[in-house]
């Protein structure tokens, strides 16, 4: 018989690897119903699992930790208030900045596609007033140290998608390029460590990447991205988390519960986090 949930929390329930214990409906007057026991004890058990991982990597006991896809909607019952593995390992590390960057290697249309996210899991009417100058230099920067780290792109060449059709238009369709990218990006293009490629529309930066001219584009937000990379490398897709201590890899997917059981899961982007995250490792153990 299988060993009962709360068994398997032995081990992984001391206060030391808990950490911080967080109420995801305090003051934001979300539904305060009693969430399913199921699901938060599931829930506890992934947020735990993660915890534990990022333990074990920050005392040395693992060089680098790949992560499976988690219900964010099970750990917030659980009472983790994050709401992704980004932002949790973030917190448990006590990093000053993450950095969401989804890479797949190998495109059926050219070369890798790679982009960084300024923003992740938040509404699309915040991203405006969220994405600021010190958001896109400081992300670019952490960014461009995992390229190096990493990826082993001594200056790595950055492309960045445009928030606005058409980048604006002048300001008839919206003026963040102007008042926001144009600032951030002269601050950038007076390093010697990276190289600013341009900025350009969302609808046209990708093919630009694909064809070379970039080794990654930072993107404003979640799905100006994220649509793209899942439809020309949905099977081979990797999130990876800059800033960390450590590297950190996952498959650019979700739980997928609607497949659960059916037996026609691909695990081509989990068999490709594991493969990155052992480039990764390896790359930072080379003498």
């Amino acid at each position: 018989m299988p060993e009962p949930l709360e068994r398997k929390l032995v081990g992984l329930g001391d206060r030391e690897l808990i950490g911080e214990w967080h109420d995801p409906t305090a003051g934001t007057g979300a539904n305060t119903a009693e969430p399913d026991p199921a699901e938060a004890a599931a829930g506890r058990l992934s947020a735990l699992s993660v915890e534990r991982a990022v333990d074990l990597a920050l005392s040395g006991q693992a060089d680098g930790v790949v992560t499976a896809p988690l219900s964010k909607n099970a750990i917030s019952a659980a009472g983790w208030n994050f709401p992704g593995h980004t932002e949790l390992m973030q917190h448990r590390t006590r990093s000053e900045e993450a950095v969401m960057i989804m890479a797949a290697e190998e495109t059926p249309l050219g070369g890798p596609l790679r982009m960084a996210l300024l923003t992740t899991h938040i509404p699309l009417r915040a991203v405006a007033d969220t994405v600021t100058e010190e958001l896109i230099v400081c992300k670019t920067l952490v960014t461009a140290e995992a390229l190096r780290r990493w990826w082993g792109v001594e200056r790595p060449r950055i492309l960045f998608a445009g928030m606005n059709p058409h980048c604006g238009e002048g300001g008839m369709f919206g003026t963040e390029e102007h008042e926001v990218f144009e600032p951030a990006l002269a601050k950038l293009s007076g390093r010697d460590d990276l190289t600013v490629a341009g900025l350009l529309p969302g609808d046209t930066v990708y093919l630009a990447a694909l064809r070379g001219d970039a080794d990654l584009v930072i993107t404003p937000y979640h799905d100006c991205g994220l649509a793209v990379l899942k439809t020309v490398a949905r099977d081979t897709g990797v999130n990876v988390t800059a800033g960390l201590p450590f590297p950190r890899t996952s498959p650019d997917h979700g739980t997928a519960f609607d497949i659960a059981g059916t037996g026609t899961a691909n695990p081509g982007a989990m068999t490709a986090a594991v493969e990155l995250c052992l480039r990764f490792v390896r790359s930072e153990t080379r003498p």
